[in-house]
C-alpha cells in the first residue's frame, strides 16, 4: 500500500507535467496537435483489423492498462485491505455513489433543457492519482489512514463510472462480437479458477477479448476491469516460501538450466499474481500511459475570448460546480448518512475533518471525466467541459489546502478527533495475547507491538534496536515476541527458539532473547549451551532439554499463531492487532505507534465519560 501511494504521488506529478506540456503545445502550434493525434494508425492480419485515430488508440488501447491497474486494486482491497471485512464495503461505495449523484444532480440541473445534458457523466469520477498527490503535497502531517481511505473509495469510483462509461456512452453495440469478447473473458476466469499462471495463455485471451469488445462497439477497457479483478490476492504461504528455498537449494547444488527455470518458477509463483501485476503495470500506468493520456487529450486553446465564453456556458460552469460542491458534499453526506443509520456500527476510519480534506481533494476528476467527455463532446463543447474539469481541479487543490489548514489550526484535542476521530479497527492477529505470551512493558499499555521473529533472522536483527528505540521512546507501549523459526532458510533458528523457552521457564526469557540477538551467527548447540551457562542456568538440564526438543511444542504453538494470521516471513509486526506492512524503521514505527496510541486514547474517553455520569 505505502509503495502504491508513493507511485499514485508522483505519477501525479508526471500528470501535471503532461498536461502542461499538452497546453502549451496547442498554444504554440494548435494545428501540429490536432493533427498528431488525429493520425490513422491500422493494424491488421490479412483482411482484418483495428483502424483508429492515434487519440483513440491512446484512450482504448493504453487506458486498458490503466484500468487493469483499477481492477487489481479493487481486488487487493477486497482479498488484503479493508473490504476483506465486506461489512465496510458499504461506507466506500455508498461515499463513492454519494460523491458521483450530487455531482451529477447538480450538472444536470445546470444543464436542463440543453443538448449539453448528455455530458452529465463528465462530472462524477475522481482521479485517484491527482487525489492522493494533492493530500501528499498538503496533508503530509495527517495519518496515512487519510490517504488509504481516500484510495478505497477512488477505487469504488472508478468501477461505478466504468460502469457508466462501458453503457451509457455506448451508442452502437454488436452483439455477436460482444457476447464474443465475454465468453473470452469467461475462458480467463475459468483459467484462474483452475490455476494456470502462465502469462502467455492470459495475454493471448485478453488480447482476443480486447479486439472482440472493441469491434462490439463497447468500450475495450472493460477488459482490464475483469483482468484485474480475476487476479487474486494473497500473502505469500510459508509453505510455498519453504517450496521455493527447497528449489533453490537444488539449483545451488547442481546449477543447471533447468534447475534455474524450476527454481525461478519456485520465486514466482510464491508471490500472488495480484502483486506481480501490480509491480509491473502500476508504474507503467503512472508514469507512463495517463501523462500519455493527458498528452492526447488535456490540449485546449487558452485565451481571453474562450475563457470568457466558456465560464459563461452551463458546461463549464456545470462541471466546475458539481466538482467543487457537490463531489466533497456527496462524498460526506453519504458517509454521515450511513453512520447516522447504522447507529455508529459503520463509521468511517477517519475523523470528520479528515473526511471533509478527503472529499475536497476527491473534487479532481481528471482522466476518466476527459475520457467521457471526448465521448460525450465535439467541438467547442469538447474544449468548455475540457476546461471544466482543469479549472476544478485548481480549485480541488485550493479547498483542499484551506480545510487542512484549518484543521491544523484547531486546539490539540480538537484536532486529534477531527483528524483520527474513532474508526472500528480490524483486527488481523488471530490468536490475542495471553499470559503464556513473552511481553516486555505494562500490561494496561493502550498499545501493543506484537513480532513474529526469528533469532537467526538478519532482518530480526536489524529490527532490534528499533524496537529498543520503540520501548525507550514509548513508556507506555507492551512488546510481544512470538516465535517463527525459519528453518528451511536458518537452521539453527528452531533450536535457538527452543533454548529461549527454556530460559523462560526459568524467568530469564529476555535475557536469552538479546543474548541470540547480540550473536545471531553463533546459534549452534554448544553456542547456546555457552548463553546458558552466562546467565546461570543448569546446563546439563538445557542440553537434555535440546536433545529431547521438550520444547517444541511450545514453539509450534507460536508458528500455528502465524499460520493463523497469514504471517510467512521475518520480522512481521502487529500493532493493536492490526498487521503492519512496509518499512520498520525508527520513523515509521514510530508514527504508527502513536497513531495507535491516538485511537485508544479516542476509544477510551467515551468509556470513561460515560462510567463518570
Amino acid at each position: 500500500m505505502r509503495e502504491f501511494l508513493r507511485t499514485e504521488t508522483l505519477g501525479a506529478v508526471v500528470l501535471v507535467a503532461a498536461t502542461v506540456l499538452a497546453l502549451a503545445w496547442v498554444a504554440i502550434d494548435r494545428s501540429s496537435y490536432q493533427t498528431v493525434w488525429a493520425t490513422q494508425v491500422s493494424i491488421r492480419v490479412g483482411d482484418d483489423g483495428v483502424t483508429q485515430d492515434l487519440q483513440q488508440w491512446v484512450n482504448n488501447g493504453l487506458m486498458t492498462f490503466f484500468f487493469l491497474v483499477v481492477g487489481l486494486e479493487a481486488r487487493r482491497e477486497f482479498d488484503l485491505g479493508d473490504l476483506r471485512d465486506r461489512r465496510r464495503l458499504v461506507l466506500p461505495v455508498a461515499a463513492a455513489v454519494g460523491g458521483m449523484l450530487l455531482p451529477i444532480g447538480i450538472y444536470l440541473l445546470m444543464n436542463a433543457g440543453h443538448s449539453s445534458a448528455r455530458g452529465w457523466g463528465t462530472a462524477m469520477s475522481t482521479d485517484t492519482a491527482f487525489a492522493l498527490g494533492i493530500l501528499a503535497l498538503v496533508g503530509r502531517k495527517f495519518p496515512s489512514s487519510l490517504r488509504t481511505f481516500i484510495l478505497t473509495i477512488a477505487v469504488a469510483d472508478d468501477l461505478v463510472a466504468f460502469a457508466v462509461l462501458a453503457t451509457a456512452y455506448t451508442r452502437t453495440v454488436r452483439i455477436t462480437a460482444l457476447l464474443a469478447g465475454l465468453g473470452i473473458l469467461v475462458l480467463v476466469l475459468v483459467a484462474r479458477s483452475r490455476g494456470v499462471r502462465n502469462g502467455f495463455v492470459y495475454s493471448g485471451l485478453g488480447l482476443a477479448a480486447w479486439i472482440a469488445i472493441q469491434k462490439s462497439g463497447v468500450n475495450p477497457v472493460l477488459v482490464g476491469v475483469v483482468m484485474g479483478l480475476a487476479s487474486m490476492a494473497y500473502p505469500a504461504a510459508r509453505v510455498d516460501l519453504e517450496r521455493a528455498s527447497d528449489k533453490f537449494r537444488v539449483f545451488r547444488e547442481e546449477p543447471t538450466s533447468a534447475y534455474a527455470q524450476t527454481a525461478r518458477e519456485g520465486v514466482r509463483t510464491a508471490i500472488s499474481p495480484n502483486e506481480r501485476l501490480q509491480q509491473l503495470y502500476h508504474p507503467l500506468s503512472s508514469y507512463l500511459i495517463v501523462p500519455v493520456f493527458a498528452l492526447a487529450n488535456a490540449g485546449i486553446p487558452i485565451d481571453g475570448k474562450f475563457l470568457s465564453d466558456a465560464f459563461t456556458s452551463p458546461i463549464t460552469l456545470g462541471i466546475l460546480l458539481a466538482y467543487v460542491v457537490g463531489k466533497p458534499a456527496g462524498i460526506a453526506g453519504a458517509i454521515w448518512l450511513v453512520t447516522r443509520l447504522s447507529r455508529g456500527r459503520v463509521r468511517p476510519p477517519i475523523g470528520w475533518g479528515s473526511v471533509l480534506a478527503g472529499g475536497s481533494s476527491a473534487a479532481i476528476g481528471f482522466t476518466v471525466s476527459l475520457l467521457i467527455a471526448t465521448l460525450a463532446f465535439n467541438g467547442l463543447d469538447l474544449q468548455e467541459a475540457k476546461l471544466g474539469v482543469l479549472s476544478a481541479g485548481l480549485c480541488a487543490f485550493a479547498l483542499t489546502w484551506v480545510v487542512l489548514r484549518a484543521i491544523t489550526l484547531l486546539p490539540e484535542r480538537l484536532k486529534l478527533r477531527a483528524v483520527v476521530g474513532n474508526p472500528q479497527t480490524l483486527v488481523d492477529l488471530a490468536v490475542p495475547v495471553d499470559e503464556h505470551d513473552h511481553v516486555r512493558g505494562p500490561d494496561d499499555a493502550p498499545v501493543t507491538l506484537v513480532e513474529y521473529g526469528d533469532f537467526e533472522c538478519p532482518n530480526c536483527g536489524r529490527a532490534e534496536p528499533v524496537v529498543r528505540d520503540l520501548l525507550a521512546d514509548f513508556g507506555d507501549l507492551r512488546y510481544v515476541w512470538r516465535h517463527l523459526p525459519l528453518t528451511d532458510v536458518h537452521p539453527h533458528a528452531q533450536l535457538a527458539a527452543e533454548a529461549a523457552e527454556f530460559a523462560a521457564k526459568h524467568g530469564k526469557f529476555w535475557e536469552m532473547h538479546d543474548l541470540l540477538m547480540a550473536h545471531q551467527t553463533a546459534l549452534e548447540a554448544r553456542d547456546l549451551l555457552h548463553y546458558g551457562q552466562e546467565l546461570g542456568l543448569d546446563v546439563e538440564r538445557l542440553r537434555d532439554v535440546l536433545r529431547k526438543r521438550t520444547f517444541a511444542a511450545r514453539v509450534a504453538k507460536d508458528i500455528e499463531s502465524a499460520d493463523l494470521s497469514g504471517v510467512s516471513g521475518t520480522p512481521t509486526f502487529f500493532i493493536n492487532g492490526r498487521r503492519h506492512y512496509g518499512a520498520y524503521d525508527i520513523a515509521t514505527l514510530s508514527a504508527e505507534v502513536r497513531a495507535a496510541s491516538a485511537r485508544a486514547a479516542l476509544a477510551a474517553r467515551p468509556a470513561a465519560t460515560g462510567r463518570r455520569q
